[in-house]
């Protein structure tokens, strides 16, 4: 008799298996922490037994969202960067990193989380400030999380001035509390927790604080995640710092390879591409962010060329549904048509599977499978704007959003059931967010204005 802790049946399934990707009445088991078996209703085998059973038709099961790249505290720019035209660090008048308390840090970032899980992510790259509160205060929300603080050694309380100072005492203490927080917290949580190197981009980083992070992540394995030609700004201070690229300059400091995880990757020269898809790096593509900037990574020719791409937010949402459709439309935009390279199929990819390999996680997550580690959303798709429900992939991907999903189980365990967390207050965390944010924006902004005084004064 093969006795079960959970076993779903009647929903359809995703398994993100080529050739067999979505079964109709289906069921899934649940041993432990793994998937066990997966097929039809019909080949459940005889004897089995659960726990629990979980008869739900009427929806679709996913292998849970990896999402590649976040920043979950700054969920307190919501409504208001996007439309400040670059990213928060490099804009005066907002909070920065160095505005940031560790408690409010780790009320943003809880917040974050709790969108994300809601909307359907088990597994978050995550970086910004105070990573050693904010990694195991995310986690506590039953995701998988890979976290650091942002490697950096230029001053950042300059940058939004429009001033580049490096100084190498920065970048050895970022690596210290990396150090310190690997020991804390890598592989903790029941494997959970995860540490990562973070060197915020190549314009923050001087080719000395780069080429250490290679020879750390050489020497720990470690994955790196970083931005890459995320603006003009960046490329033209690389070209003038270092004579090429940034992607150049990675590949030169020895971060071009298939431990690199980096984002945006909107103005690559032509020479970048191959570079990229030789490496075996991954890009993090953020289309939703990138396209609201007025800005398209160009996915199509990446792709065209090997490069490995996986999806992600970056901040102020954590709906990755949605951004499954923008990396639809962004390719199509580029493309000028619909064909077969840009299909449902992979951009949901990417949205799974991709990440899950970028993190060297390929079997264990991002795919519903035998052995596969049980991370799972369940999407009620009962609903009028996914109904009639005929190509459930596609309809998920061009109409569906992070609002539909009903349940999520990360380890087996579920964390999110009928929409709503299970393992926190959500309320309490939405007030202490809201709070916090409040009062960053307050004290910003009171900051903001004294400058401005001051430099009339001169």
């Amino acid at each position: 008799m093969l006795v079960l802790d959970l076993l779903i049946v009647g929903a359809t399934l995703v398994t993100g298996t080529r050739g067999d990707e979505i079964i109709h009445d289906g069921h899934l088991a649940i041993e432990g922490n793994r998937i066990v078996s997966i097929g039809r209703r019909e080949d459940i085998p005889d004897g089995t037994d659960a726990a629990r059973m979980l008869e739900i038709p009427g929806r679709l099961v996913t292998a849970g969202y990896v999402n590649v790249h976040t920043h979950a505290v700054l969920s307190l720019m919501r409504g208001i960067a996007v439309d400040m035209g670059f990213a928060p660090a490099y804009t005066r008048g907002v909070p920065h990193g160095h505005d940031v308390n560790e408690d409010e840090a780790v009320a943003l970032a809880r917040l974050g989380a709790l969108e994300a899980l809601s909307f359907g992510s088990t597994t978050m790259v995550d970086s910004w400030v105070h990573a050693h509160a904010t990694l195991p205060a995310m986690a506590e929300l039953g995701l998988r999380v890979w976290s650091c603080t942002r490697f950096h050694d230029v001053d950042f309380t300059r940058v939004h001035e429009g001033v580049w100072v490096h100084d190498p005492r920065i970048g050895d203490a970022c690596i210290a509390s990396t150090i310190d927080l690997l020991k804390a917290h890598h592989g903790g949580a029941g494997g959970r927790t995860n540490v990562m190197l973070a060197p915020h981009a190549p314009d923050t980083c001087s080719e000395e604080l780069l080429r250490k992070v290679a020879h750390l992540s050489a020497e720990t394995g470690l994955n790196v995640w970083t931005h890459l030609s995320q603006s003009r700004i960046e490329n033209d201070l690389i070209l003038k710092r270092s004579g090429c690229t940034p992607t150049q300059l990675l590949k030169r400091a020895g971060l071009l390879n298939d431990k690199l995880i980096a984002a945006h990757c909107i103005f690559l020269s032509e020479e970048d591409i191959p570079l990229i898809a030789d490496s075996g790096m991954t890009v993090a593509h953020v289309p939703k962010g990138n396209a609201t900037g007025g800005a398209m990574a160009p996915t199509p020719s990446l792709r065209e060329a090997g490069a490995r791409i996986a999806l992600a937010t970056d901040n102020l949402t954590q709906d990755m549904t949605e951004v499954m459709r923008w990396a639809l439309a962004v390719a199509r935009l580029q493309t000028g048509k619909v064909s077969t390279e840009w299909q449902p199929e992979d951009v949901y990819e990417m949205a799974t599977a991709a990440g899950a390999r970028a993190l060297g996680q390929e079997g264990r997550i991002g795919a519903l499978a035998v052995d596969a580690l049980a991370d799972l959303v369940v999407f009620d798709m009962r609903k009028p704007h996914l109904t009639p429900l005929l190509d459930p992939l596609g309809t998920l991907v061009h109409d569906g959003c992070g609002r539909d999903v009903e349940h999520v189980f990360v380890d087996g365990r579920q964390v999110v059931g009928g929409g709503e967390a299970l393992l926190v207050n959500a309320a309490a965390i939405r007030a202490e967010a809201q709070a916090a944010a409040e009062a960053i924006w307050e004290r910003t902004a009171a900051a903001h204005h004294a400058s401005l005084g001051n430099r009339d004064q001169v």
